[in-house]
């Protein structure tokens, strides 16, 4: 959304649009005001927050265990130090022992262990790896005990076939496989002692020193049987490996000291800094805090980040440099998934639409990648579909206005900022707001070769973006927060602008889907991708009156709404010109029947990834891994389309329009499984 004109054909009739098109040279106004811009800039340190994501790096803390707690001890110390009171800033702590379930997910268990260490006896003795040196050389929930025996190659170790023919009862197995995987088929199944694993990919072999974190994530009835594992090396790895490639006996000696498997507790460091004229309605910055020791862009990154923008506010705000904002701003530490669920079950969290006072979210999640060395980019991930919101937008442009920034700090590189709007993906916590109807985008970074291994080290943050990210954010929902009804009128202006320039792209995919499609379904699938866009596009316009609905922005946005209708008539007469439908093309055919069964929710949250497979039937269940055809943010949209209101078809239609054609038969059955399970019913 680099301020991108509308580039249409003549023969889409813009001639009778009304809408403002923003011209590409020169630059638009700006949207937000420069000078709570400028003072943001200079507030807000990248060199500050790099020393928090020093600081947390220290601790080993994985979600549950005392080292988290420390973290989240020394983020709290912080924001005292900030000026916030026990009313502002506090932890919440939720019970966590590996039984306890909030709504469908099991909480892990509590964790502490003191030290670990492995040892060859055979052929020859050697130190291999200890703990508490190299945190993530023992996996993650692994039980305190002992173990001595032979090694035995399995593979990747994480399927049947890897065992077949080998007996691994009483002995340790080496295995490339993930850890937790591995350990339920050798230890739990075949009588195994315990596992060790090594990193194999692409990476490994670039980084033969890597060593990759992995855990072992146990079920409820699992717990009494938990015994314990090693991450290694490649390099180790392949050392053991070669080892038993030329027949040579190895035999090794581990032993993990400490509590291991305990009770535990979820920590969620909440800040808030209160609004002076609308407090109940909020914005939201959340992070996650867990992660092994190091661990520092994934997420020391975005927690340090955070801990900066609640400091720079809070002393912006008492000094007097940027008045109190009008709606409250809410920071969240959280454990990931697990944390925000268990916030999620035990407190209020809902955006507009159920009724909620959370009108906006960003996810700060790897967000310090120093470009350069990780030849990264900023990936700013945009709401899904299902809730379309302005957020998208005012994001977007406030990462071109730092793009346009000179942002430099004396301990940071000297890249270029290099970024880019994406649509909807998941794998962190902004899924969890999202499912709550809070419009969430996440900050993040894209690729990463450190990503969950050791090598993800503070010297791989930089100020620089640190400071670029935290600007993004608290730019864009200091905007939101305080938005006036001038503001308002141009930000829906703005966003009527680009919502133009997407239905355009919805045109040119609504008519390759009709050019595309199988007979007699390709004129449906074109319209059901250009009705649903002007659905989604009003929406995000109308969410401009969450933020100010002052008479003069409801004006706005009224006759804006009727100017994106007028372009999507447009658009839809010059499609159809260009390439007649006949009666018989409009027809539902390649997508299926209509289904008119209508689902309704029985949980809140995002659903735990393993549902429904994980509690249906085995040949049910087989569905799922040979021939289910929805990937995983589909089934999270799914799940999100289902609001009590829509039929089975109409979360078909709406899947289709925002990823690609489904068989709505494909989107039944998996409905019917979710019912099956218990976490949706039918109306």
């Amino acid at each position: 959304l680099r301020r991108r004109a509308v580039a249409l054909a003549p023969a889409f009739a813009l001639a009778t649009l009304t809408l403002p098109i923003r011209a590409q040279e020169p630059a638009a106004p700006p949207l937000f005001d420069a000078r709570a811009v400028s003072v943001l800039h200079e507030a807000l340190s990248g060199e500050r927050a790099k020393d928090h994501v020093i600081q947390i790096t220290r601790h080993h803390r994985i979600q549950g265990a005392r080292g988290y707690r420390d973290a989240a001890r020394y983020v709290l110390a912080e924001l005292r130090k900030a000026g916030f009171s026990e009313q502002d800033a506090y932890i919440e702590s939720f019970p966590s022992d590996g039984r306890i379930r909030y709504q469908t997910w099991q909480s892990p268990s509590g964790w502490h262990i003191e030290s670990a260490e492995l040892r060859m006896l055979e052929p020859f003795q050697e130190r291999i790896i200890g703990y508490p040196e190299i945190a993530m050389s023992v996996m993650t929930y692994s039980n305190a005990g002992e173990a001595t025996g032979e090694l035995v190659w399995v593979g990747q170790g994480t399927s049947d076939a890897d065992y077949a023919g080998k007996d691994v009862r009483g002995k340790l197995v080496l295995c490339t496989g993930y850890g937790g995987a591995v350990h339920r088929l050798a230890v739990l199944e075949y009588g195994a002692q315990a596992v060790v694993c090594y990193l194999d990919d692409e990476r490994a072999m670039e980084y033969p020193d890597m060593l990759q974190y992995t855990g072992m994530w146990p079920r409820p009835e699992e717990l009494p049987r938990v015994t314990f594992g090693f991450n290694l090396t490649r390099r180790q790895g392949e050392r053991l490996r070669a080892l038993l490639a030329a027949g040579r006996r190895v035999v090794l000696s581990a032993r993990v000291t400490g509590p291991g498997l305990e009770p535990g507790s979820l920590d969620v460091v909440v800040a808030r800094i209160r609004g002076s004229e609308r407090p109940d309605e909020e914005v939201v910055v959340s992070g996650h805090l867990d992660h092994p020791k190091e661990s520092a862009n994934d997420n020391a990154s975005g927690s340090g980040a955070m801990l900066d923008m609640a400091r720079a506010l809070k002393e912006l705000t008492e000094s007097g440099r940027l008045p109190r904002p009008k709606r409250s701003f809410r920071f969240l530490w959280v454990p990931e998934w697990y944390g925000t669920m268990a916030y999620i079950d035990q407190r209020e969290f809902a955006g507009p639409a159920l009724g909620g006072k959370w009108l906006a979210n960003i996810n700060m999640d790897m967000v310090g990648e120093h470009l350069e060395l990780l030849h990264s980019a900023m990936v700013l991930t945009r709401t899904p579909a299902s809730i379309p919101s302005a957020l998208n937008d005012v994001v977007a442009e406030m990462a071109d206005v730092v793009d346009r920034m000179e942002v430099r700090t004396p301990r940071g590189s000297q890249s270029r900022f290099n970024w880019r709007v994406t649509p909807y993906s998941g794998g962190s916590d902004h899924m969890m707001f999202i499912d709550r109807q809070i419009p969430a985008m996440m900050i993040s970074h894209t690729p990463d070769y450190t990503h969950h291994t050791s090598e993800d080290t503070p010297d791989k943050v930089d100020p620089v973006e640190l400071e670029r990210a935290e600007l993004i954010a608290a730019g864009a929902l200091w905007h939101l927060a305080n938005l006036t009804a001038e503001q308002g009128v141009d930000l829906a202006s703005h966003v009527a602008a680009n919502a133009a320039a997407r239905l355009g792209d919805a045109t040119r995919t609504a008519r390759q889907r009709a050019i595309d499609s199988a007979a007699g379904a390709g004129w449906f699938e074109a319209s059901n991708v250009l009705a649903h866009a002007l659905r989604r596009e009003t929406a995000a316009l109308q969410d401009v009156l969450h933020f100010n609905d002052g008479a003069t922005v409801r004006a706005a946005v009224a006759s804006l709404v009727r100017s994106l209708e007028s372009l999507y008539g447009a658009l839809w007469r010059a499609l159809t010109e260009s390439a007649p439908a006949t009666a018989a093309g409009r027809e539902r055919a390649g997508a299926g029947a209509r289904d008119a069964r209508v689902p309704v929710r029985t949980t809140r949250g995002p659903l735990d990834f393993a549902l429904p497979e994980s509690r249906l039937p085995p040949d049910r269940a087989a569905w799922y891994r040979q021939d289910m055809p929805l990937g995983g943010n589909e089934r999270f949209e799914l799940v999100n389309f289902i609001d009590g209101k829509r039929t089975v078809s109409d979360i078909r239609d709406a899947l289709a329009a925002e990823f690609r054609p489904v068989p709505v038969a494909a989107v039944g059955r998996y409905i019917e499984d979710l019912a099956a399970v218990g976490v949706v019913q039918w109306k």
